[in-house]
């Protein structure tokens, strides 16, 4: 074995030579007269070499122990130059992981979305990306980690999560590379891997009577109070879900609901007349999140939006995935109205806040038809939740 002496005393030759310790480590001299620890090694059943730095810088028993860790990954079968690369990887570039690229890259389009949308994004990551992904630095990250988190969601019935998120890390891996962090899109390279969906339009019933039995059976599953609430006063304004989610209460003035253009898809305001039965919704979930900034919010943070996906997983728990869907509601409300009313389709499209494919009638029909919109609102509801229980008797039901 190697002495603390005999590695003070080496002197250079016209050649390196090597002064062997125990167990694969050695000193290199090199004819310049530095001297390098190096440890060989086998894995894989490949010969590997190891450095550990100059001596004296680095003692003999410094290099003894940087052996013996580096035996020790041996034994767990990780290979220890690599566990050494990455940790100083991690360690110099702590700005290359995952969870810090994808919040550098949540800031830079914090101006442009709504604030929904934003909370949306963000609650998706967290819940999903970064418990399994987010420590790991983008560079380390490989297509099949990122499949095996993409299906993990797709295993829960949420398809359509699941391809959000990926287009979402995708995103952020291209930001990762722009800023010279990353190399590689992996969640781009698992597209093809993936089913495709069936694309079409949303299911949604459109029979007024198949309609209120699904209704029924839905407020009859045990769920958060608030979330039964939401479907109902989804059901009764015919807005998209993710306006209802996101609804604080400062929008609200009377029986009027304003949406501002930046929370509105079309990025135009929206003026909703509630009609009496949304109003006795909003009065029963008061009681339960009136002292909050949102009026349906998520079951565990009050000052947060609703979960994209709730209101959807209580009507897949009443049995009817694939039948209707929470957007499916506006359908329902077009179809069945529509028919009633067939006079009445532009201001049936105005409460939708749909617009015009005529360019020129979009910019100048400027009628807003507010008491013929209140008296559809309220006929809409009164054949909807026709027989239906008070809202405020949803507050006792039993939950998940």
């Amino acid at each position: 074995m190697l002495t603390d002496a005999a590695a003070r005393k080496a002197k250079p030759q016209d050649k390196p030579y090597k002064l062997a310790d125990s167990e694969g480590l050695y000193l290199l001299v090199q004819p310049n007269g530095s001297r390098l620890w190096r440890m060989k090694y086998r894995i894989g059943g490949k010969e590997k070499l190891l450095s550990f730095g100059k001596y004296p810088e680095v003692s003999l028993a410094g290099a003894r122990k940087a052996r013996d860790d580096a035996k020790a990954e041996i034994r767990l079968s990780r290979d220890p130059s690599l566990t050494r690369k990455q940790r100083r990887a991690e360690a110099a570039c702590a700005q290359n992981h995952l969870q810090s690229v994808g919040e550098s890259w949540l800031n830079m389009n914090r101006s442009n979305w709504s604030s929904v949308h934003l909370e949306q994004v963000q609650r998706s990551l967290e819940k999903f990306i970064w418990p399994s992904l987010g420590s790991i630095p983008i560079t380390e990250i490989t297509p099949p980690m990122v499949l095996a988190v993409i299906e993990g969601i797709e295993r829960t019935n949420a398809k359509e999560t699941a391809r959000r998120v990926r287009q979402r890390l995708s995103a952020i891996f291209t930001y990762g590379i722009a800023r010279g962090l990353g190399a590689s899109d992996p969640a781009a390279v698992i597209k093809g891997a993936l089913a495709p969906l069936k694309k079409g339009r949303m299911p949604a019933i459109t029979n007024l009577a198949e309609l209120q039995e699904m209704l029924r059976i839905a407020e009859s599953q045990p769920a958060h109070p608030v979330t039964v609430l939401a479907m109902r006063f989804l059901a009764l304004t015919a807005i998209r879900p993710g306006e209802v989610h996101g609804m604080p209460w400062t929008e609200l003035d009377g029986d009027i609901w304003t949406i501002p253009a930046e929370r509105m898809k079309m990025r135009r305001p929206h003026v909703v007349p509630l009609s009496r039965q949304a109003l006795q919704v909003l009065e029963a979930v008061k009681t339960l999140t009136g002292r909050g900034p949102m009026v349906f919010p998520n079951a565990r943070w009050a000052h947060r939006a609703m979960s994209e996906n709730a209101l959807g997983y209580l009507l897949n728990r009443a049995g009817y995935a694939g039948r209707h869907v929470p957007h499916g509601f506006r359908s329902s409300f077009s179809s069945i109205m529509n028919e009633r009313h067939p006079e009445d389709r532009a201001v049936i499209d105005q409460m939708l806040a749909h617009t015009s494919r005529n360019q020129v009638e979009a910019a100048y029909n400027r009628s807003e038809h507010r008491e013929r919109k209140r008296d559809l609102a309220q006929e809409w509801a009164n054949i909807l939740f026709d027989g239906f229980p008070d809202p405020m008797v949803l507050l006792n039901k039993s939950r998940r």
